[in-house]
């Protein structure tokens, strides 16, 4: 089943991206937020711990609560520190 994943970096960035694969989703959501940080200049020990508090966590929850909820023909959003993300099935 295709789904669209939306997220917001608080007054950085937001961005969007439509597949099927849950696994990947969580990639692009981790590897397009890294690209951020380092465009925005955060220090190395700064993206570490945002990368434990907020990003990690958060490409799970992608594989696991959101995968149920878009199998499901639900809607999903989490929010962690200042990171909105949003799935839904794709029309």
């Amino acid at each position: 089943m295709s789904f669209t994943m939306s997220w917001a970096l608080a007054a950085q960035h937001a961005d969007q991206w439509t597949g099927d694969d849950f696994a990947e989703a969580a990639a692009v959501f981790r590897t397009r937020c890294i690209a951020t940080m380092l465009a925005a200049g955060m220090k190395p020990e700064q993206r570490g711990t945002f990368y434990e508090e907020f990003i990690g966590p958060i490409g799970e929850r992608i594989a696991n609560q959101g995968r149920t909820a878009i199998e499901a023909g639900r809607e999903w959003d989490t929010a962690r520190g200042p990171i909105l993300l949003a799935l839904a099935p794709a029309a």
